[in-house]
């Protein structure tokens, strides 16, 4: 099964709008419940920001209502002489995140799946990372020990830009809803139009020159910056997954031969004593 998630202030905007429009066109609960064909505990979890209303859902109430999904979703319309997210018009908040409606898969149980995109699926996910039907294609698993909070999402890399992390490992991210919150040096899955997706870690200009620079671990690569207008989305690298084990120090090696060695001798002086 698949939704779509409304992530970070847009659920905020759309608790208040629904709740506005709402009273303002004098209905209970249940009757708009009535209209939207849903049940009435839903519409008091959607005006209280507990459960987020799925893409289709959002439509419907943008039609029965008469506003655009863009105003329901961006702009606090009790307000309308007041833009509530300090909007660019181009979808990018002041606080450097994207205003936009995350597709999801979900389990039997009704919880959030983890969608692996292979590296050849990087090229597509580009154009279908907010399509439901693209998503339902991915491959999908879940990771108990990430828990429950957050939304994460699986990426397969290529190259060796972040070695020793190596080609073909799989990063397990968790969706980051505010860009300006990143901390310098956290590694992230960053998918651009203009780099597509990449494994790097960050370091956050956005409050000064509104770009990301983004460096890789293998010092071969010079870092570069990217404009957060053309960040799509950006995950937390929290876990990966890897049939590649990295290869040992020899340095390491040599002492722990040297350590070896060591006992060896202090065993031979005992028994001599």
């Amino acid at each position: 099964m698949f939704y779509t998630k409304t992530i970070g202030i847009i659920l905020q905007t759309v608790t208040t709008n629904l709740r506005f429009l709402r009273k303002n066109a004098g209905y209970t609960q249940a009757q708009l419940a009535e209209r939207l064909d849903i049940k009435r505990s839903l519409v008091g979890a959607y005006e209280e920001g507990r459960a987020e209303p799925k893409l289709s859902t959002l439509v419907n109430i943008a039609q029965l209502f008469n506003v655009s999904l863009d105003s329901l979703i961006r702009i606090d319309l009790s307000q309308p002489d007041t833009n509530a997210l300090s909007s660019d018009g181009n979808g990018t908040s002041g606080a450097g995140g994207k205003l936009r409606v995350l597709a999801i898969t979900v389990d039997k149980e009704d919880k959030e799946n983890i969608e692996l995109v292979p590296y050849k699926a990087s090229a597509g996910y580009l154009n279908g990372y907010a399509d439901p039907e693209f998503m339902e294609e991915l491959p999908r698993f879940n990771l108990p020990m990430l828990g429950s909070g957050g939304t994460y999402r699986a990426f397969e890399i290529s190259g060796d830009s972040m070695l020793p992390i190596a080609s073909g490992t799989v990063i397990v991210g968790r969706f980051i809803e505010e860009w300006s919150a990143i901390k310098d040096g956290t590694p992230c899955i960053i998918v651009s139009q203009k780099e597509g997706v990449v494994f790097k870690r960050l370091y956050n200009k956005i409050k000064d020159a509104a770009v990301l620079r983004l460096h890789s671990d293998n010092p071969v690569y010079s870092p570069y910056e990217l404009h957060v207008e053309d960040v799509l989305e950006i995950w937390e690298a929290k876990s990966y997954i890897s049939s590649t084990f990295p290869i040992a120090d020899l340095s390491l090696d040599k002492l722990s031969s040297i350590v070896l060695d060591l006992q060896k001798e202090v065993l031979k002086l005992k028994k001599a004593e």
